[in-house]
């Protein structure tokens, strides 16, 4: 039987899986900040997904990092939150 551990480390050795991962990573933080913010709101997710123009069930895979958004998607959801989407680059060491 493998472990995950080993699992993982033979996963992260094949190509693109570093930068899959990254994404992934990427996505899952995202939706966390927007739970977040919902959450401090006192939002439900039904709440904010109308606000933002999409489904509540849209919402939930976002919010757990099951997908991807757009910047569209972002801005909308900024805009329901009345705040600003902030983009940026910052140099240094890898966020990975």
């Amino acid at each position: 039987m493998t472990g995950w551990d080993e699992v993982r480390g033979r996963r992260m050795g094949e190509p693109g899986a570093e930068v899959a991962y990254d994404a992934a990573r990427r996505a899952f933080e995202l939706g966390a900040a927007v739970r977040t913010m919902r959450e401090e709101r006192g939002w439900t997710q039904t709440r904010l997904a109308e606000a933002a123009g999409m489904t509540q069930s849209a919402l939930a895979r976002f919010e757990a990092g099951g997908t991807i958004p757009t910047l569209a998607l972002l801005e909308r959801i900024a805009q329901a939150f009345e705040a600003r989407l902030v983009v940026r680059f910052d140099v240094g060491d890898s966020a990975a």
